[in-house]
């Protein structure tokens, strides 16, 4: 009998290791941490035109060159703020003996602006100054319905007039402009 407790009690200390070893410890303690998380929203602008517009006429003598050019723009101003759209002539047209921006022979017109309001009337283009394009309101923005418009990007289209005179020389002229989107 003293031999059958002897193995009933080392199986009984095996077993009660097994069991310690399988039943997790479990201890006291939680923990917690906090973060604050920051984020500043900016005012922001990009603009996107095509590579180049072909200005055309309908060759009846002297009439204006005519050319369409959609500019698309995504844009957020502060409540405070506003922004603009503009335009120079970076590199007036060459080579000489052509029509010239300086001289007022370059124009358009703007319509259709998706986000903001146009330019108004007839403009000059202009190597010296920025014209308008679209003047933008304060807390406008792109894309998402709700205070921001629904399109995304928004538009707004252009077209171009230049003046065909009988003292231009013939063959081919070229200027480039420039769009500038700034936001506040």
């Amino acid at each position: 009998m003293a031999k059958t407790n002897q193995i009933l009690r080392g199986s009984s200390c095996w077993l009660l290791w097994l069991v310690l070893a399988i039943v997790p410890r479990t201890y006291g303690a939680t923990g917690a941490g906090t973060q604050t998380l920051t984020a500043t929203i900016n005012p922001i602008g990009s603009i996107s035109v095509p590579g180049s517009t072909n200005l055309t006429t309908s060759m009846t003598t002297f009439q204006p060159f005519t050319g369409a050019l959609v500019l698309s723009y995504r844009a957020r101003t502060t409540p405070a703020g506003a922004g603009t759209i503009t335009m120079t002539v970076t590199s007036d047209f060459t080579p000489a003996g052509g029509p010239s921006a300086a001289s007022g022979d370059l124009t358009y017109v703007c319509s259709g602006a998706t986000l903001g309001t146009a330019c108004s009337g007839t403009q000059k283009a202009s190597p010296t100054t920025q014209t308008p394009v679209v003047a933008l309101p304060a807390s406008s923005c792109t894309g998402g319905g709700g205070a921001c418009s629904t399109p995304d990007p928004n538009s707004v289209n252009l077209i171009f007039n230049l003046t065909d005179s009988p003292a231009y020389g013939t063959g081919s002229y070229s200027a480039k402009v420039t769009f500038t989107i700034s936001s506040t």
